[in-house]
């Protein structure tokens, strides 16, 4: 006479079921190719690039009959053009009267790997609001 009421053993209700010890994975696995393509869509869009007008190429370099400005921010965080040492007020028109192509010339930016990335880019911008359309960065290039 014992007979059972609840439909009997692991089947029946609420107090028959034992805990799941298995994870779904499948919906984090979703999750994460979703943010994946997310961000492989995202990334380019995020960075901002400075002009660099730099060759591509190992070949050896064409001669040129102008010789680009060189502006140098050293350690400490002086600027000078060449060899000269200039102020952050005089550096535009420094720029200005040694520029012989004007706003075409070519100007390359040189700072010590040890300043503050903020000044090398404050000193571009400079460069950059003066007119100047060819700026360009200089590094070293990787040891071998």
């Amino acid at each position: 006479m014992g007979a059972s009421l609840g439909g009997g053993g692991r089947r029946g209700g609420r107090r028959g079921r034992a805990p799941m010890g298995d994870i779904n994975v499948t919906p984090m696995v979703d999750v994460m190719l979703v943010l994946l393509i997310i961000f492989m869509v995202a990334a380019p869009l995020m960075t901002v690039g400075v002009p660099v007008d730099l060759p591509t190429t190992q070949a050896d370099t064409l001669p040129q009959d102008d010789k680009p400005v060189i502006v140098s921010v050293d350690g400490e965080g002086r600027l000078f053009i060449g060899d000269n040492e200039v102020t952050k007020d005089t550096l535009v028109a420094q720029l200005q009267g040694s520029a012989k192509q004007g706003p075409e010339t070519r100007i390359y930016v040189r700072g010590d790997q040890a300043i503050n990335y903020g000044k090398v880019m404050e000193t571009m911008g400079l460069i950059k609001a003066a007119g100047f359309t060819k700026v360009a960065l200089i590094a070293l290039p990787p040891a071998k």
